[in-house]
């Protein structure tokens, strides 16, 4: 099966404190056999100043040319929702310096439909925005996003695990939004667009399902089908990047960012049947036998290829390493290991045990 993915992984959220943290970023990127697009943001710090200062400039200027269609460049940043509107200046860099702007809108507790109503008031919501979550948005929201043109990127990994909402597909589908599959986080999620699609597909399927039911009907077919959470994850991640004339599909005239789906060996790859929903529910990652990026073969027979894969592991158990020691054993066991909150049991008057249900001890009654 050929598939064309936006890139060769998933994207996913980075902090870079300083300019040096986003130099460091490009080289990793460029180290690696992948077109990108790298989305400058700094979470602790306010995007109007870093976005419109000279480092930033001197940085997009230095690192990053027009010509060059496999590392690009987006500012990413949040709007708070503060009437002032501070965000204005930083959106005004990215218009002046012709990028794209991602951000995170609709998440439970931090940006909601101020942040919104604000980018449409001073003019910024355009079709060079993507829209990350969107999950807690009012339908005003939502057809302001439609109405100028915008995309969502949908993380549904992350939104049912980490409560920024709950997948906004259906939301999307009925407003005509382009969406875009995301992992979010590399650290905490998947960070593979298998899941990505399987993820998003099944909270979407579940919600239609729970919604039948609440009007005490049976739903006999889904609205999102396979071949839908395909294309977010290929055309869909392409147009958002700004890279739908480039790739995201097999089209003559396009660039050959190809993957094989193919392996013999797993039981789960035959028969063939429904090759998008084969995709979606049956393949993973380990049955991609090859990528091409940009014609170049960079993975084959299910293998990296060069040495970029040591490279990154020895760097990541360095980091891992570094982190133990200055965080000390007890809070690195505490932040993997947080407390599971407490369930309150309630009766149940159709037991004839006291089992507790959380003890592998099975006491009669006596």
């Amino acid at each position: 099966m050929g598939w064309n993915p936006p890139l060769l992984r998933g994207g996913g959220c980075q902090g870079l404190q300083t300019v040096e943290h986003a130099d460091a970023a490009v080289d990793a990127l460029q180290a690696t056999p992948g077109r990108f697009v790298l989305g400058y943001g700094n979470l602790l710090g306010a995007p109007w100043e870093w976005g419109t200062g000279p480092d930033f400039r001197r940085f997009a200027e230095h690192r990053f040319t027009p010509s060059n269609d496999m590392l690009g460049l987006q500012l990413a940043f949040d709007v708070t929702a503060d009437p002032t509107f501070p965000e204005k200046k930083v959106f005004e860099a990215a218009r002046e310096m012709n990028l794209r702007v991602t951000t995170h809108a609709g998440v439970w507790g931090a940006t909601n439909d101020d942040s919104i109503r604000l980018m449409w008031e001073h003019g910024f919501m355009t079709p060079d925005v993507t829209y990350v979550h969107a999950a807690s948005l009012s339908q005003d929201s939502y057809q302001r996003i439609a109405a100028t043109g915008g995309s969502v990127s949908v993380s549904a990994e992350s939104e049912l695990n980490a409560g920024q909402g709950y997948p906004p597909t259906w939301q999307l589908r009925k407003h005509g939004i382009a969406v875009s599959l995301s992992m979010d986080s590399s650290m905490w999620w998947s960070a593979d667009l298998f899941s990505a699609m399987r993820s998003t597909l099944s909270a979407d399927r579940a919600r239609e399902h729970l919604a039948a039911h609440g009007r005490d009907e049976t739903l006999l077919h889904n609205h999102l089908r396979a071949e839908d959470v395909v294309s977010w994850a290929t055309l869909g991640g392409a147009h958002a990047l700004g890279l739908g004339s480039l790739t995201g599909s097999i089209t003559p005239g396009k660039k050959a960012d190809l993957v094989l789906i193919k392996n013999d060996r797993s039981p789960a790859m035959f028969p063939l049947l429904h090759p998008y929903g084969h995709v979606v529910f049956q393949a993973a990652r380990g049955d991609v036998h090859t990528v091409l990026v940009n014609g170049r073969v960079v993975k084959h027979a299910h293998a990296l290829l060069g040495d970029s894969l040591g490279t990154a592991r020895a760097a990541v158990a360095e980091t891992i390493e570094h982190f133990r020691s200055v965080m000390g054993e007890r809070e690195w066991r505490a932040a993997r290991e947080p407390e599971t909150p407490h369930t309150e049991k309630i009766a149940n008057p159709y037991g004839y045990t006291e089992w507790d249900g959380g003890s592998d001890r099975h006491k009669p009654e006596m």
